[in-house]
């Protein structure tokens, strides 16, 4: 795009973008609070603050990497409103980035364009409200369903339902640049599996890995880029 329609789509898009996910992601932050304030005023329930911050460190503890992590690395597929979007309605490694990848690859667009935003947020928008119906659906009709299943059934879902969307999402994008899959591979093994036998268990941490696999790979990604081995 040249600057003058750069300029155009940031004024057409994204300023009403950023206005209203301020707002829909604000509003609905504080609304989050509004059964621990019922609690509080009704029921005279409310835990101290020693308690509230332990229990704050413990979710910390195990998902703080994702709080830099995901905004950052989902950013070039899921695009500004697509953003905004995802970190509302959740499912975002699962559900949503899949969905933006697979609408801009059918499309046939540039991740990180103008283009590819728009097809992104169509994507997610068809996405929050077919996962709305199912999981309504599912909530009324998916544990009788399951239960249903035998056992062995049961526990796949339960155990390989995740894993399989990101080996999906993995071959979907190895597809395309075959020279990075070793890269998304080696590095969080080696982190699990080696790093503790040499005597770097820490570096073995849940967030530790996490981090060090995607910024990680970003990093061989540039270096794979100026090098011209992808494009």
């Amino acid at each position: 795009m040249s600057s003058i329609d750069a300029a155009e789509f940031n004024k057409i898009w994204k300023g009403p973008v950023i206005r209203i996910g301020i707002i829909t992601v604000i509003v609905p932050t504080f609304m989050c609070f509004l059964p621990s304030l019922y609690l509080y005023m009704v029921h005279g329930v409310f835990p101290s603050f020693e308690v509230a911050m332990k229990a704050w460190g413990m979710v910390a503890a195990t998902f703080g990497a994702f709080y830099v992590v995901e905004p950052i690395s989902y950013y070039p597929i899921l695009g500004l409103t697509g953003t905004y979007i995802s970190f509302l309605s959740g499912n975002i490694s699962n559900l949503r980035v899949p969905c933006a990848a697979v609408a801009q690859d059918v499309v046939g667009t540039e991740p990180g364009t103008p283009e590819s935003e728009i097809v992104a947020t169509l994507g997610l928008a068809g996405s929050v409200v077919t996962n709305l119906f199912f999981v309504s659906l599912a909530a009324v009709a998916g544990a009788i369903i399951l239960e249903a299943l035998p056992t062995a059934l049961q526990n796949a879902f339960k155990s390989y339902t995740v894993p399989a969307i990101f080996g999906a999402m993995l071959g979907q994008f190895g597809v395309k640049m075959p020279i990075l899959v070793p890269v998304c591979l080696i590095i969080p093994l080696f982190l699990l599996y080696v790093a503790p036998r040499i005597g770097l268990a820490a570096l073995s941490a849940p967030w530790i890995v996490i981090v060090a696999s995607i910024f990680g790979t970003i990093l061989i990604s540039r270096a794979f880029f100026k090098m011209k081995l992808v494009g």
